[in-house]
């Protein structure tokens, strides 16, 4: 049996451990000293069926909570500990780590290993060897939590987590979801292979790794060269879950693919279908198509326009009873949505001013009733290029936002969920999450959507699937 540490961990305080009628038992270990995280004195009223009174024990209450959840969602005969603590974390004023968490240690070649010389999570090679394998005394896992943020003005200011217990965040953020979403993680949502290069722990590859595929040559990261790992992990939409119990509910889980078509006299080479990343306002695209004419929002000395401002009565007119085409940049995406919205636009495409594939647009705002998406830079060329011979409020290009009911959200040509694999290698998300382009929006894509619900199981999630493809 072979054993690799990842991560050191504080001393251990108190405990607390989840009824042991539950299908897993989940033991969580404080891991603060007196007066803060944890064990913080400030005092808190009740919110959302949470009861603590100081807001020590309301982020425990939550974490009790989301451990609830977990335990009544696994089996495994050995309790789970998980080493826990509220701790500064990376903020600034726009943007904040939530927390972190993954597994204390791995193993390999354990009683009853189902794959030889393959890393496992503790946890989980505990629950597959029927005996604790950790080291004495250690957790199976550990997690950290930003216990600044919403709280000082330079992280994240602003409502924060939300602590009750109901998913009823409005404007903050729901420390529940969050709290599932980083359990997952130290359960084994995650590949112990370095994504940045590629190289294997002792050469040995993650459980993980073995249900990782290339959709293009059907090659597993397990039996890849580092070389080619990291170009997988970099490569926009190759890289796909092939795991059997993930692939069967994709269907049951996932909807249809979101799309802008573009037709009409004038759209020439720029006529076809585009995919488009969804945004988490507005309402949502559908079988029936919003179709008008596209037209520019134009306010820029190159000839593109932002719509961060009400728009000016050129631009009105343009987009009125239209779908507005705005670039990305400057402004939140809810901010273009409600300018061009009220110039009487139907429908908004942002173009993104940076390479890449499509992703969503973020935000969240219950005025907006038009529908939004979001193209690539490359598309937003061309569809500029295509509206060049316009009048004031016509351009002969069509765009129709809606559906194809062929494809589902975030999924290959073999209907098996794409991972998160931007051009641009984000430590700590890529490879170890869903694709964004996933809807509904799942619990583990790399960030937390507003939308999501404390549920990790079909119909509604995928997280639970792929943790039973990997063995528990």
């Amino acid at each position: 049996m072979t054993k690799s540490p990842l991560l050191a961990i504080a001393a251990l305080a108190l405990s607390c451990a989840v009824a042991a009628s539950q299908a897993a038992t989940i033991i969580i270990v404080n891991q603060n000293a007196p007066g803060i995280g944890f064990n913080d004195p400030t005092p808190a009223t009740p919110v959302g069926g949470n009861t603590g009174t100081t807001l020590g024990q309301q982020r425990l209450n939550a974490f009790q909570h989301a451990a609830d959840i977990w335990g009544a969602t696994l089996t495994s005969s050995v309790p789970i500990r998980i080493g826990a603590s509220f701790v500064p974390l990376s903020c600034t004023e726009n943007s904040a780590v939530l927390g972190s968490a993954g597994a204390n240690e791995i193993w390999s070649d354990f009683t009853n290993a189902p794959r030889p010389a393959t890393w496992y999570p503790s946890a989980l090679a505990s629950k597959i060897a029927g005996a604790d394998v950790a080291t004495p005394g250690e957790p199976h896992i550990i997690s950290r939590f930003n216990s600044r943020l919403g709280l000082f003005p330079d992280c994240l200011p602003g409502p924060g987590f939300y602590l009750g217990l109901d998913n009823n965040a409005g404007a903050g953020i729901d420390l529940v979801t969050v709290l599932l979403h980083e359990m997952a993680h130290g359960l084994g949502f995650q590949t112990f292979t370095d994504d940045e290069t590629g190289a294997q722990i002792q050469n040995i590859p993650s459980i993980w790794d073995h249900f990782l595929v290339d959709n293009r040559n059907e090659r597993l990261w397990a039996n890849m060269t580092d070389a080619e790992r990291v170009a997988s992990a970099i490569s926009g939409d190759r890289l796909s879950w092939n795991g059997p119990t993930v692939t069967a509910a994709v269907p049951q889980v996932l909807d249809p693919r979101s799309r802008l078509t573009i037709s009409g006299s004038a759209a020439g080479n720029a006529a076809g279908n585009y995919d488009v990343g969804d945004a988490s306002f507005g309402p949502p695209l559908g079988a029936t198509p919003v179709t008008g004419q596209l037209m520019p929002v134009v306010e820029q000395p190159d000839g593109t326009g932002l719509a961060c401002a009400p728009l000016n009565t050129t631009n009105a007119l343009a987009v009125r009873g239209n779908i507005a085409l705005v670039s990305r940049g400057e402004c939140p995406f809810v901010d273009k949505a409600r300018n061009v919205q009220a110039a009487g636009a139907i429908g908004m495409v942002v173009a993104d001013n940076a390479p890449g594939e499509p992703t969503g647009l973020s935000g969240s705002d219950p005025s907006i009733t038009i529908p939004s998406v979001r193209v690539t830079q490359a598309a937003g060329v061309t569809l500029r290029a295509a509206l060049q011979a316009r009048s004031r409020n016509r351009s002969g290009v069509i765009a129709s936002l809606g559906i194809d009911p062929a494809r589902l959200a975030g999924t290959d040509a073999r209907r098996r969920v794409l991972m998160y694999t931007p051009t641009t290698n984000a430590p700590g998300s890529s490879v170890s999450h869903y694709t964004t382009e996933v809807k509904p929006n799942q619990l583990m894509e790399p960030s937390i959507n507003s939308d999501l619900s404390h549920t990790v199981t079909p119909p509604r999630d995928l997280t639970y699937p792929l943790l039973q493809d990997i063995g528990w």
